[in-house]
């Protein structure tokens, strides 16, 4: 009997995709164990490694045996240092609105369980990071793609948004700065298509992972201190691993209304049940020592600039391609639509031909672009941003 027959999969296996950036990573890492001089620009990692302060805080919380269950939502004096961080920002919630998760992205997808239904409808602004219309089809939604271009800095208006809304409308979500392409809302931008929600009826998600990691004086905005209304229905999702390179701790947090806070609390009960014990007390050293977290985040956010304006002005010197500046997070999102392949065939070619990994803009909804990070070495950067302009002048003939 075939597996088709007799459907060992279930529809949720079958119709969800596997996460290209990983993909992508995972055929660099191939390539370099087979002895290859990859320069992979694919995966969203800091390759710094973890803050020394939060590693010693984790061991000494090792060491003294806290390896045994927490509650669900997480250890009380981490949910309020970082109930306190907010308050400290205008937000005025309790810790009873903190939940802590495995990962930003198993926030993401708990606070997508916690409100969508079968045959809601989640708007997603295009670019998207690829995990979102994912985790909207497990939950039995239906993504709904709103598209931007480097034409408009990659930000929906709130008149695109209102042309998407349907009765069946349920949740936007925003992600600035933004994976894939480092664009950030100004506060007047992100007060209207808040506002433009709220009037709709939506609940909104906003991924503020990369909070943090801003350039060019820019700052990130809260969606949730815009209002009262905005405090009830927004809710707010980040983490620790892109701000202090914790990405393997897997340590993600969301804040919600208390009714919100609490179906993410009782579905995590039902899954992972807790973070890691120790991971949680590396994470509280981070309002432990304000002082030395300003400097560890200080100290990356140099490099990632440099970085930035490196590759920044190596894109947009190679002939046929030109590159949106990106003032958040760690990518670049070039126009590579003047070559005339897909963004997939563009991404084969280079690796295959050059030994240079990239994600393609496909992956992220948008075709004619390819996502470059710079979360790498500036060795890694001059040598790779070399080849990807030989590439090109192959491809011009």
């Amino acid at each position: 009997m075939s597996e088709t027959t007799t459907n060992v999969l279930s529809t949720w296996a079958r119709n969800v995709a596997p996460s290209p950036t990983l993909a992508v990573d995972a055929k660099a890492k191939a390539l370099k164990a087979a002895g290859k001089d990859v320069c992979s620009f694919g995966t969203g990692e800091p390759d710094f490694d973890t803050p020394e302060f939060v590693k010693e805080a984790a061991a000494k919380a090792l060491a003294e045996g806290q390896t045994k269950y927490t509650p669900t939502p997480g250890i009380p004096a981490l949910r309020k240092a970082i109930a306190e961080s907010y308050n400290a920002q205008g937000f005025a919630i309790s810790a009873e609105q903190v939940v802590v998760s495995p990962g930003g992205k198993m926030s993401c997808y708990l606070a997508i369980l916690a409100t969508v239904s079968p045959g809601d409808e989640v708007i997603i602004p295009a670019p998207y990071w690829v995990s979102y219309p994912e985790m909207v089809k497990l939950a039995g939604g239906v993504p709904k793609f709103v598209t931007s271009t480097d034409a408009d800095g990659f930000k929906i208006t709130p008149e695109k948004l209102r042309a998407a809304l349907t009765p069946r409308s349920k949740l936007l979500i925003l992600n600035s700065p933004s994976n894939p392409t480092g664009a950030i809302y100004s506060e007047v931008e992100l007060r209207a298509l808040t506002a433009a929600a709220l009037d709709a009826g939506l609940l909104i998600l906003s991924d503020e992972i990369y909070e943090h990691l801003v350039y060019d004086g820019r700052c990130s905005f809260h969606p949730a201190l815009f209002s009262t209304e905005a405090a009830e229905r927004v809710i707010t999702a980040s983490g620790f691993a892109k701000t202090y390179s914790m990405t393997g701790w897997r340590l993600g947090t969301t804040v919600a209304s208390p009714k919100i806070a609490a179906a993410i609390a009782d579905l995590q009960s039902q899954t992972t049940s807790n973070v890691t014990t120790f991971a949680q007390y590396g994470a509280l050293a981070v309002y432990q020592q304000p002082e030395a977290a300003r400097a560890a985040l200080a100290e990356m956010l140099g490099h990632f600039d440099r970085r930035r304006q490196k590759l920044l002005a190596a894109l947009n010197a190679i002939q046929g391609m030109s590159c949106h500046r990106s003032q958040g997070a760690f990518y670049l999102f070039p126009n590579i639509a003047a070559f005339g392949l897909s963004s997939a065939e563009f991404c084969g070619r280079l690796l295959e031909e050059e030994l240079v990994a990239a994600v393609p803009g496909s992956a992220f909804g948008s075709e004619g672009y390819l996502r470059l990070s710079y979360a790498t070495a500036d060795e890694t950067i001059e040598k790779g941003a070399a080849r990807l302009a030989e590439f090109c002048r192959r491809l011009r003939g």
